[in-house]
């Protein structure tokens, strides 16, 4: 009966499942059979064509870059690359980069290291300053500088024209503390790995390198130092001869082992402020254990097409922002080339460090005193009226610039940092005067700073707990397609060594190199006028007929460390002066 009553085909089945209806049946019409396999056809073509445009894409990134790479000079790099004050600290933070560690990473091994190969201008017994642009170009400022202690004298200030070594000069040692807030918030490989390298150095002895060698006699009559430097008959260790800091090595071990606390707590301190304490000095164990590192950000100033981002006060980060916004206000596009152009741009520029030298009472640690006019100091419109104030054929006496004496300083390494995700690491050590207080700790190995003595002429009272002013000004420059990083040691000289290196190199066209290797002229705490070796003598004779008062340095300090990243190509140097070479890759 149902048989009969069947008409038509019966109905089609899909495998495994219930038959069609009659809504279905208009997928099965032939129309719609060609229609669905034009349009498969259509996709697969569009599919096909996507997926070659992905492919031809992607082959013009490989030959552009490839290209681009093939452009990069010899002496350049094509990933990153570290600046240090001695080649083997170089290479030691460029291999941190290498094993995946960050920028942060690389300087931190960097600096341990410079503090066995010039342990005269810095090391653990000092304090730091780190300017940090992580990858995505965000920058903050880690500032382990040192601080007074808590039973500083207060009668300190009056020794300020005397000499400035001994153990009253003793500032709380931040360093440490500072590579553990900075590793904290940026590093990638494990803390201890940091140490080793130098550990190994410490250990097993290394020639000693020209430029500790030239300073070792200063440590003579410091009897526990000079038994550090001498041999067995005890001469004084010189230039080549073999060192080894075991006793150091013993502490980073324990350092890096434990952490940063067992440098501010435990034996480490105890042993050191027992030496310190032998010595005369009044750190105390509170002082160590309460020391705490900052996090802050960045002071930003523009500098032409680059966003230049530097510490804010202690640091002499405004300083070098006012000078630079000075010289700027000139129109200043190209080097000078005539006599009368160079006579002009050098008497504005050293006007310019008169002025800012007036200033410098102003930079203070803010929890002390108000940043309120560090603040002014940076804007654009505060460099047009010192301009203003510029006479353009003579110079003025002190009390023009509103000049109080204060003590020049020496000293200082610089590290800077560029690593190949694009973040980058400028930071600036010190443990202040060669070998600091010249105090050494035989317990530890550790040469403590002289950093109070700083405050000398910028202050007119020591406050426990206060960091005092600094030159050290750790720099990052960022454009929409360059990187700079850069800073200086040197001191007071610190200012005039990255004015110089910025001007010569983001104005005048010059290489980093031929930047940092121009001769530098230096405006000392008593607005004096000297001049680094082979500086135009023409240009000397005219700015003393204006009325500079110049006198002959013995010695220029100021060392530049700085790293570029340009057209895909990075660019690092390291000052001749320290004899610094760079590493990279």
């Amino acid at each position: 009966m149902w048989r009969g009553a069947q008409r038509g085909p019966p109905p089609l089945v899909r495998p495994g499942a219930q038959p069609f209806t009659p809504a279905d049946r208009w997928i099965l019409q032939p129309g719609a059979q060609r229609e669905q396999r034009g349009m498969a056809r259509s996709k697969a073509r569009v599919y096909t064509c996507c997926a070659l445009l992905v492919v031809v894409v992607i082959a013009i990134i490989v030959i552009i870059t490839v290209t681009t790479r093939r452009r990069c000079a010899d002496d350049t790099f094509s990933k990153a690359a570290v600046a240090a004050d001695a080649r083997k600290c170089s290479e030691i933070g460029r291999d941190m980069l290498r094993r995946g560690g960050s920028a942060v990473d690389g300087a931190i091994a960097a600096l341990l290291c410079t503090g066995i190969m010039n342990p005269q201008s810095a090391g653990i017994g000092g304090g730091a300053i780190f300017t940090v642009m992580d990858r995505s170009g965000q920058v903050k400022i880690i500032n382990s500088r040192e601080t007074a202690p808590s039973k500083v004298d207060p009668d300190l200030l009056k020794s300020c024209p005397l000499n400035r070594s001994g153990s009253k000069w003793i500032g709380v040692p931040g360093e440490i503390r500072g590579y553990e807030l900075a590793h904290k918030l940026y590093g990638k490989l494990p803390w201890a790995a940091l140490f080793q390298p130098t550990i190994k150095l410490a250990r097993e002895g290394f020639p000693i390198p020209p430029v500790q060698g030239l300073f070792i006699p200063l440590i003579n009559n410091s009897l526990t130092a000079r038994k550090l430097y001498s041999d067995e008959t005890g001469t004084l260790l010189k230039t080549g001869d073999k060192i080894k800091f075991e006793k150091l090595a013993d502490t980073l071990e324990l350092i890096a082992n434990k952490g940063a606390f067992a440098f501010y707590t435990g034996r480490v301190a105890e042993d050191l402020v027992r030496d310190v304490q032998q010595e005369g000095g009044n750190l105390t164990l509170e002082d160590l254990a309460s020391y705490k590192a900052t996090v802050t950000e960045a002071w930003v100033a523009p500098v032409g097409e680059y966003q230049m981002y530097i510490p804010p006060p202690p640091s002499g980060g405004p300083l070098l922002s006012l000078v630079l916004n000075i010289m700027k206000e000139y129109q200043v596009r190209s080097a000078p080339l005539s006599v009368e152009e160079k006579i002009r741009f050098y008497h504005r520029y050293v006007e310019a460090f008169k002025f800012a030298n007036g200033l410098k009472r102003h930079i203070r640690d803010p929890r002390f005193k108000s940043d309120k006019m560090a603040k002014e100091i940076i804007a654009e419109s505060f460099a047009k009226h010192i301009g203003s104030l510029i006479s353009s054929d003579r110079t003025h006496d002190n009390q023009y610039y509103n000049l109080t004496t204060y003590l020049d300083s020496l000293g200082t390494t610089h590290v800077s940092v560029l690593a190949e995700d694009g973040s980058a690491v400028a930071v600036t050590s010190t443990i202040n005067y060669m070998f600091g207080s010249k105090v050494y700790s035989p317990s530890t190995g550790i040469f403590l700073n002289n950093q109070l003595s700083d405050f000398c002429g910028r202050v007119d009272n020591v406050f426990p707990g206060e960091q005092p002013p600094s030159s050290m000004t750790p720099v990052v420059l960022k454009s929409k397609w360059k990187t700079l990083v850069i800073g200086a040691s040197g001191g007071s000289m610190i200012t005039t060594g990255l004015a110089s290196a910025l001007i010569n190199h983001l104005w005048f066209g010059k290489s980093l190199k031929e930047a940092i290797d121009t001769p530098v002229v230096y405006v000392d705490s008593e607005n004096k006028v000297k001049f680094e070796p082979k500086f135009d003598e023409g240009v000397i004779k005219a700015l003393r007929a204006f009325g500079h008062k110049n006198e002959t340095a013995r010695k220029f300090y100021n060392v530049v460390n700085a790293v570029e990243k340009k057209d895909g190509c990075i660019c690092a140097e390291s000052d001749d002066k320290k004899l610094g070479e760079t590493a990279g890759g």
